[in-house]
């Protein structure tokens, strides 16, 4: 039998790591063994990994592109090790209706450097207007940028999102609890937690354990408490930021994130709920802005990038054994591939041949100098990780050697329930 290619190494299979061999045929892998033969064969250096799969980010493409675009947001995904990346719709101009949609997709389509999605943003009463092809369906409980709170949805709008079969993905912030608690001005991180306290996100997650969604994901969570309250009943996802940063560390205006970063305590407790396995998907809600944004604490824009060194930073916890890779596989790799309902994250036969090659005993610290955001000023600078050397989408080599030799070649995954790929 004849394949595309053939690569050997040490691959992650079956939650171990094994000498074997990955044929590929049309981007996908066809046979998993040993000697195989029918194509040239490529030896991958180190430990291989299914490829990252991250289900939130912010691009800002189109329209505030001076903060980043899909070129370079893109890029940096797969400098980290991410080759599918989902787009949120709280662009300058909300993607909240077909046209809008197709616009957006048809302006990044041709420069994405790995796959992507796009989600489309429920706003109270558009729910007939969506697209059906979104990858998913974004709903903004509080406001936070280019957003407005969904303060009511009706049982008619949540039976059309059902319908649609695709993750409803939750910013869980309610809005009547933030105004509650805003302050006049916020100087520090601490006053930002406090203008945006953890109420308000545990009350968020009561309303979004109660609504009736096949596939509901809440987003961002950053305190222990909201997991009692979604009771199983919704995945979980968290972030690299809220699990190792807080509110007391000295990140000015670059820490300033919704929800806000939280007290040490909380973030500690965090970050052992998540090294517990209470979490079902780690993503970087990358979210750049500019310098300019970022000048002055009160009036700066919150967000955070970590699109190129979400699995890189957790990586690190695996090499000093803070971790298992079993850990960071599910939650970064496996279950945000499988909620999106694509066939990625599995060294497997019929899934794509997405992986990346890592030195575990490579260890460095994050240069932010040396990121590919638009931005690249990083909270997380000087922080322990691990970068990939080799990067595998679609069985091409688009990163090798540290050196990115792909194209933009990224494919539209839109709504693949059962088409992809």
């Amino acid at each position: 039998m004849s394949y595309d290619t053939i690569y050997s190494g040490r691959f992650y299979f079956q939650d171990e790591f094994r000498e074997l061999e990955v044929a590929v045929s049309d981007g996908v892998i066809s046979h998993i063994g040993k000697a195989i033969t029918g194509a040239p064969v490529t030896k991958l250096e180190g430990a291989i990994i299914p490829a990252g799969t991250d289900i939130h980010v912010h691009f800002r493409d189109p329209g505030e592109t001076d903060k980043e675009d899909f070129s370079t947001g893109s890029l940096s995904a797969v400098y980290g090790g991410t080759t599918t990346v989902y787009d949120m719709p709280n662009n300058l101009v909300p993607v909240s209706d077909y046209s809008v949609f197709q616009d957006k997709l048809s302006s990044v389509s041709s420069r994405s450097n790995c796959d992507f999605g796009l989600y489309s943003l429920y706003n109270g009463r558009n729910a007939d207007l969506i697209s059906p092809r979104s990858s998913g369906i974004k709903i903004f409980l509080g406001g936070s940028t280019n957003s407005t709170a969904v303060d009511q949805i009706s049982d008619s709008d949540l039976k059309v999102l059902d319908s649609m079969n695709v993750p409803v993905v939750f910013h869980g912030e309610d809005a009547a609890c933030l105004k509650a608690n805003s302050i006049p001005e916020e100087n520090s991180l601490m006053d930002h937690d406090r203008a945006r306290p953890e109420q308000c996100e545990v009350t968020s997650a009561e309303l979004i354990s109660g609504m009736p969604l096949k596939k509901k994901i809440m987003a961002h969570i950053s305190t222990p408490e909201s997991l009692s309250k979604l009771n199983g009943r919704a995945m979980k996802e968290v972030t690299p930021h809220h699990i190792l940063l807080n509110s007391e560390m000295d990140l000015g205006s670059w820490g300033k994130v919704n929800p806000p970063l939280r007290s040490r305590d909380t973030q500690r407790k965090l970050m052992d709920s998540y090294f517990r396995g209470s979490f079902d998907i780690l993503s970087s809600d990358h979210a750049p802005h500019t310098e300019h944004d970022k000048e002055e604490f009160f009036q700066a824009s919150a967000g955070i990038i970590g699109v190129e060194t979400r699995i890189p930073l957790m990586l690190a916890l695996v090499a000093n054994k803070t971790i298992p890779l079993s850990l960071v596989h599910r939650t970064a790799i496996a279950n945000p591939a499988a909620a999106m309902g694509i066939r990625k994250g599995i060294i497997q036969v019929g899934y794509l041949a997405d992986f990346m090659a890592v030195k575990f005993s490579e260890t460095r610290r994050v240069n932010q100098d040396r990121l590919h955001s638009k931005t690249p000023i990083s909270p997380f600078n000087g922080f322990q990780a691990v970068f990939p050397h080799t990067v595998v989408m679609r069985g091409d080599i688009i990163l090798e050697n540290n050196e990115f030799v792909g194209g933009r070649n990224g494919r539209f995954v839109g709504n693949v329930t059962s088409s992809y790929p």
